[in-house]
């Protein structure tokens, strides 16, 4: 029988009603934690929601209420190293990855702990990170789903005035010199809402702060040269592998039109490359689509719907 896991709530972000947390094994038998949400009536499938870098289970709550008001199932799971999963280095706050692999594997391993509540279709939904681990997983063969949509996915990667080849020789050396848990030096900044960019809703973004205040457990630092490597290797194999052409699902990809975290252009040539794919842009929006104003997350919903309607009834 699963382990029950906890879950975290605030007076703005309660938990929703029907969920069930638990742990689950991942690669190498890590400990991963997911969260199962159920909608009120009969369910006519399930979405995966797959969260972006140091994002928690907890930051989808909203989310998972919208999912759930359309009938959906909802799995919702922490990657390794970030929420209450698995932390990779003896610093909790480092946000370091090993390759992405393991990732694809726990991945896997999530959905053969969760498959026999989990009803068809299935749908997948990644943000940022979620969404580059998401389509890799796609393009790497992973079966079950009949539709995704990626919300701002990390397809490509802003390496500032540091041009890509030049910061993936750099990445790449620190991790084989044993530096890859270092974290990349980078300066605390202004940390107010005026200078946050990714998302134009105060309410949603105190939200999000008053959430790591209270529950520090679910904090996570800068990333590693080792996570920047990782970023790397996976977008340029999105970018030139041969895995993407072969996704035959359905795949929508949207885009903040005001993206300053990830590489739009690499998105655009990802997109480009799916054999039944669809990229829209928000113009006007930060990253963080799915907690931008209400205006900016109704082009997102309006774009999920569509594909609703494409794939409810498909076979698997």
């Amino acid at each position: 029988m699963a382990e029950p896991a906890p879950l975290h709530a605030r007076p703005a972000a309660p938990i929703p009603a029907g969920a069930v947390a638990e742990w689950y094994d991942g690669t190498g038998g890590v400990r991963l934690r997911a969260a199962l949400f159920a909608p009120a009536g009969a369910p006519g499938g399930t979405v995966v929601v797959s969260p972006g870098r140091t994002e928690p289970i907890e930051r989808y709550f909203e989310t998972v209420d919208a999912l759930t008001a359309r009938g959906f199932v909802v799995l919702v799971h922490d990657w390794r190293g970030q929420g209450l999963s698995h932390r990779v280095l003896p610093d909790p706050l480092a946000g370091h990855a090993r390759g992405w692999k393991d990732f694809l594997g726990d991945f896997s391993a999530l959905l053969a702990a969760f498959e026999t509540r989990l009803p068809r279709p299935w749908i997948a939904l990644g943000h940022s990170m979620g969404g580059c681990l998401t389509l890799l997983a796609l393009a790497s063969g992973q079966p079950g789903f009949s539709g995704a949509i990626l919300s701002a996915p990390m397809l490509g990667v802003n390496t500032g005035s540091v041009p890509v080849g030049v910061a993936r020789v750099i990445a790449a050396v620190m991790t084989m010199i044993g530096l890859g848990g270092s974290s990349i030096a980078r300066s605390a900044g202004d940390q107010s809402f005026e200078a946050n960019i990714l998302t134009h809703d105060r309410a949603r973004w105190e939200r999000n702060v008053a959430l790591i205040e209270a529950w520090p457990d679910l904090a996570l630092g800068d990333p590693t040269w080792g996570w920047l490597d990782f970023a790397l290797s996976a977008t340029r194999t999105l970018q030139t592998g041969p895995g993407v052409p072969r996704i035959a699902i359905p795949v929508t990809v949207v885009i903040a039109g005001d993206e300053q975290l990830v590489d739009n252009a690499g998105a655009r040539r990802v997109a480009g490359r799916l054999k039944d794919g669809r990229l829209v842009e928000i113009p006007g929006a930060y990253h963080e689509l799915l907690q931008e104003t209400d205006a900016v997350r109704a082009v997102f919903w309006r774009e999920f719907d569509e594909l609703v309607e494409r794939v409810v009834g498909v076979g698997v």
